[in-house]
């Protein structure tokens, strides 16, 4: 016990000092002790097929999002942000990596073909750089980038793996038949697993609580994918009747649009039951552009003024929403300045104290946009 009774005054000042500098010597300890414990959780968060400004927050004056767009308003949104490719593999493969397609080694579609089978497993992932600074990990939703071992999200970096490998399936039948043979593609850490009947948007947000829960007293990296508002354009029944009166495909697409938003409210939640929501970093972003393909009825996204969508290099192609929210990260923000998806790698890695990066990275940390709105690069390819 410190007693400050019966000392002068300017002993009692000497003795607080000891008692200060004790304490702060005693936290410091503890920190360095125990760093695990005060690095942010991260919540990478990718939908499919969303278009440009299919956001309330981004303009869309017809669909209803409001925890997305609660998210902006807590965080970082960007106008001008831009995706590594058109088309959804090597969209994520420049994710995964922190490279341009090309640099991550994978420029198309990752279908069951051995000559061009996905994401080369020599590439060193978010995941496994997360992994390797003690980091819990796991993927939850759509993976299309591998089929099949060294290319499965278990062999990438993933403690804990959960969804189908193809670029889409039914969300109750968990078939994929968009090119036959039709087959079952959904996966548990490398094993089939059957749910049929099950709402695919369910089973996600199911793993993730279980694993959210599981991992609330350690730093986790948890990749979530919706697999919407790609085709088949099953949103939930409460989202088709609340757009019943919108025109075709636009109706079909915003149930899609909305049933994400709802999606990533529940995962809010189950970040802020678990009590871990103020220190989880919450990335959002689109793999690219809206889809005008036949199997989406020619179209329902909205891109605005700008030309294009998916798989395309006009702006409706490859530009997409960005949100960034949680610890290090300003509230309310809106950047106007162009950033690109390898940037999330290093940004990602920058707010969780990773100081070096594996070699080859492209990106480059987007952290120093928070304080002033100005370009990253003179050129962007």
């Amino acid at each position: 016990m410190f007693r400050l009774t019966n000392l002068t005054p300017k002993a009692r000042l000497r003795r607080l000092a000891l008692v200060i500098a004790t304490f702060g010597c005693m936290a410091t300890v503890d920190l360095e002790a125990a760093p695990e414990r005060v690095r942010p959780n991260v919540v990478l968060i990718m939908s499919d097929d969303q278009g440009s400004l299919d956001l309330g927050s981004y303009g869309a004056t017809d669909l209803h999002t409001p925890h997305l767009d609660a998210l902006a308003a807590r965080g970082v949104r960007f106008a001008q942000f831009y995706v590594g490719s058109a088309v959804c593999s090597p969209s994520r493969a420049s994710m995964m990596t922190g490279k341009s397609p090309q640099g991550a080694g994978l420029e198309m579609n990752a279908p069951r073909n051995p000559v061009y089978a996905g994401l080369p497993p020599d590439q060193v992932t978010i995941a496994e750089l997360l992994k390797e600074q003690g980091y819990t990990t796991a993927q939850i939703g759509k993976w299309h980038l591998g089929h099949e071992a060294p290319l499965r999200p278990i062999d990438q970096g993933f403690d804990y793996a959960f969804g189908p490998y193809q670029g889409c399936i039914d969300n109750f039948s968990h078939f994929f038949y968009w090119v036959p043979p039709n087959r079952h593609d959904l996966w548990e850490n490398g094993e089939e697993r059957f749910e049929d009947g099950r709402y695919f948007p369910d089973l996600m947000n199911e793993r993730a609580r279980r694993f959210i829960a599981a991992n609330r007293d350690r730093p986790f990296f948890l990749y979530f994918a919706p697999n919407m508002p790609h085709y088949p354009l099953q949103g939930t029944t409460k989202w088709r009747d609340y757009y019943r009166d919108l025109p075709m495909p636009r109706r079909e697409y915003a149930a899609a649009v909305s049933t994400v938003d709802e999606q990533v409210g529940q995962l809010v939640d189950d970040l802020r039951t678990q009590g871990v929501l103020e220190n989880t970093i919450i990335v959002f972003l689109s793999d690219h552009g809206h889809s005008s393909e036949e199997r989406a009825f020619g179209g329902g996204g909205w891109a605005g003024p700008m030309r294009g969508s998916k798989f395309g290099l006009f702006e409706g192609g490859i530009r997409v929403p960005a949100i960034i929210a949680g610890p290090g990260v300003p509230e309310g923000l809106v950047i106007n300045s162009p950033a690109m998806q390898m940037d999330l790698y290093p940004t990602i890695a920058e707010l969780c104290g990773v100081t070096t990066l594996p070699a080859g990275i492209e990106g480059t940390s987007l952290r120093p946009m928070f304080t002033q709105d100005v370009p990253m690069r003179d050129v962007m390819y």
